[in-house]
């Protein structure tokens, strides 16, 4: 985004103009989610890698949002994104 900006050609007798924006590339996901399989009482972990650090990230389960609680834990640390569901039951599967 720094290189955004008006650009001039000067030549004296006649100037050329240009207008440079630049966009950011989109964040992508580099790991994808693991399917798991565990024991009921368990804790799971799900974690997924970003081509971004710090990037504003959403769980979700059958299409509801996912908030941190006693039952989740929403970890993020560079460009890692952490799901932790508590003490599983066969209702998270």
């Amino acid at each position: 985004k720094a290189d955004a900006g008006l650009y001039t050609c000067d030549i004296g007798t006649d100037v050329a103009k240009s207008k440079v924006s630049v966009q950011e590339k989109p964040t992508e996901v580099t790991k994808q989610l693991e399917d798991k399989t565990s024991q009921a009482g368990q804790d799971i972990s799900l974690s997924c890698e970003l081509s971004k650090a710090d990037v504003n990230i959403r769980w979700y389960k059958d299409g509801k949002a996912i908030r941190k609680s006693q039952k989740y834990d929403l970890q993020q640390e560079g460009t890692r994104a952490m799901l932790i569901i508590r003490n599983s039951t066969v209702k998270d599967s």
